[in-house]
């Protein structure tokens, strides 16, 4: 019998595959976001780390030269730091796409967290 991985371990993989800033940076994004929601779940789909709770909450995606964490229902968040600065055009989603070397608000990344969640746990209603 195959050895299946879990979702978990696929993300740690993807984080150990990409040696570079962008693996560190997966990783400082997934502790942020393990922190911020410790009742989130680690997904695997698409073949990218994906939080989920009540619904999805974001995926990280790599690329050649960014990362990308995508929020599924971001256009209905609120971003007081204007932190999206991808996707805007998107109906639902707005991303924030990360180069190398790039500052991260980590409180307010940890806010828009904390907003997704909520928002998933309302049914997707705004307050």
């Amino acid at each position: 019998m195959k050895n299946v991985m879990t979702p978990s371990q696929l993300i740690t993989n993807q984080i150990t595959e990409l040696a570079d800033w962008r693996g560190k940076l997966l990783a400082r994004l997934r502790k942020l976001i393990l922190e911020t929601a410790p009742d989130i779940t680690e997904e695997w789909k698409w073949d990218t780390a994906v939080w989920t709770q009540n619904g999805l909450v974001c995926s990280a995606g790599a690329f050649k030269d960014h990362m990308k964490l995508n929020f599924f229902k971001g256009a209905s968040l609120k971003d007081p730091k204007h932190l999206f600065n991808a996707g805007l055009d998107a109906k639902a989603a707005r991303a924030i796409d990360f180069s190398e070397g790039d500052d991260i608000d980590e409180s307010a990344l940890k806010d828009l967290v904390r907003s997704a969640v909520a928002y998933n746990k309302t049914g997707g209603k705004k307050k």
